[in-house]
């Protein structure tokens, strides 16, 4: 739901990252150009942006019951 502050398997911190490969990639540029040039070189860090599904304003959504 929210990009995790540290990649998974390296440990490297990726969360500060997350809203600019988004806005960059919603305008149009290639996903892959755009984590070559935020320095993503590890493939478990681009692994864990290329999965990421961005539920938090659904979950939002709803009422904790």
């Amino acid at each position: 739901m929210i990009i995790p502050v540290a990649c998974f398997s390296c440990g490297r911190p990726i969360a500060h990252l997350w809203e600019d490969y988004k806005s960059r990639v919603a305008n149009g540029e290639s996903a892959k150009a755009v984590m070559d040039q935020l320095g993503l070189e590890r493939y478990c860090c681009r692994s864990m942006f290329m999965g990421h599904i961005d539920l938090l304003e659904t979950v939002a959504k709803f009422k904790k019951a």
